[in-house]
């Protein structure tokens, strides 16, 4: 059991369950009715979830891509054409990233599946492969949430846990945070899903154009679904534990017993110093 999810012993945590051990409130521990009792706790939640999921960009860097495909294949049939275009909107999009200092993990996330479908549908010559890569990764991370969730870590957690900064505290020491990543990892699970059952019979019976336009459709609102479900989630469990406060007071704390403790070895080396001396007596 790792420093950040040992259970809590200390006195007052015990009689407030989701103040970190040995921590005072006032050293940045959580509010004690948890994350949605204040519109301050919705706001941080939905910073977090935005931060996590890349936000409004995210989304827009996510969807580009596939629409520019689909609408140039529609119009002049040529794959290379079509896959060219989406490669070089997805360069674009990360180098704009790049350029202004920006969080580039969803760009270049984005850029990776843009190529692998360039890749599997140049390989192909089957302009549906273009799609194949990214539903099979959608269809992944669906049973991923499922796995860990039937697991007892679910996967929701583990992205959150570090954008909360309680890392995997929720794990033992709070079980109300635990049983709401747990719901929004089944929420995302089944939604993803969902969205697989509907597209792979598609892969098979539509054409290339009717698919990408479906998968086009389908970018968003699932996402935003299971979004909003996990919001849901979050703001009605405990708030979380920040474990980053949580080690520096403990170094603060251990720093203060070493000045203590220096203090105590320096009083009697003073004590004796200010002793009278007394020479040794002489007999007459």
């Amino acid at each position: 059991m790792t420093s950040y999810d040992r259970p809590t012993t200390d006195p007052e945590a015990s009689a407030s369950p989701h103040r970190p051990a040995g921590v005072a409130a006032a050293a940045g521990a959580p509010l004690e009715s948890g994350t949605g009792s204040t519109a301050d706790g919705r706001e941080v939640t939905e910073a977090a979830l935005f931060e996590a999921f890349g936000g409004v960009r995210g989304m827009v860097e996510t969807v580009l891509p596939g629409l520019l495909f689909v609408a140039i294949f529609t119009v002049n049939k040529d794959l290379h054409v079509s896959a060219i275009a989406a490669l070089a909107v997805s360069l674009v999009l990360c180098a704009v990233r790049l350029v202004r200092k920006d969080t580039v993990k969803h760009a270049v996330s984005g850029v990776f599946g843009v190529a692998f479908g360039v890749v599997f549908a140049m390989m192909t010559g089957n302009a549906k492969d273009f799609y194949l890569p990214g539903m099979l990764y959608t269809l992944g991370l669906a049973l991923a949430y499922i796995i860990t969730t039937l697991a007892g870590v679910p996967l929701i957690g583990l992205i959150l846990g570090p954008v909360f900064k309680e890392n995997l505290s929720w794990r033992t020491r709070n079980p109300g945070r635990k049983k709401a990543y747990a719901k929004a990892s089944w929420a995302w699970g089944l939604i993803l899903l969902a969205k697989c059952m509907i597209l792979f019979p598609l892969y098979w019976w539509a054409d290339t154009t009717q698919l990408g336009w479906v998968l086009v459709a389908l970018k968003i609102p699932p996402f935003l679904l299971a979004l909003y479900l996990t919001w849901m989630f979050l703001v009605k469990a405990p708030a979380p534990i920040d474990v980053f406060a949580e080690m520096e007071a403990q170094e603060k704390a251990e720093e203060a017993e070493r000045e203590r403790q220096r203090g105590q070895s320096a009083a009697p080396d003073a004590a004796a110093a200010d002793a009278p001396h007394e020479g040794p007596r002489h007999r007459r």
